[in-house]
């Protein structure tokens, strides 16, 4: 679901992972047409790192 965020609305993904500051940088870049395949790129990069940092956390806690 939340991959499907990132392309559609990138600004969003990011409040929903906790940062706010990142996601109305983002909504800048989205606010132009050509900003937002890059917008778009930056959500799916930053969601697959959260991805990964949250199962490092998961990992380590176990």
């Amino acid at each position: 679901m939340r991959l499907l965020i990132a392309i559609f609305l990138p600004f969003l993904l990011f409040f929903t992972i906790g940062r706010p500051f990142s996601g109305i940088i983002c909504l800048i870049l989205q606010i132009t047409l050509i900003g937002w395949i890059p917008a778009a790129l930056w959500a799916v990069y930053t969601l697959s790192q959260y991805n990964t940092d949250k199962k490092i956390r998961e990992s380590q806690g176990a």
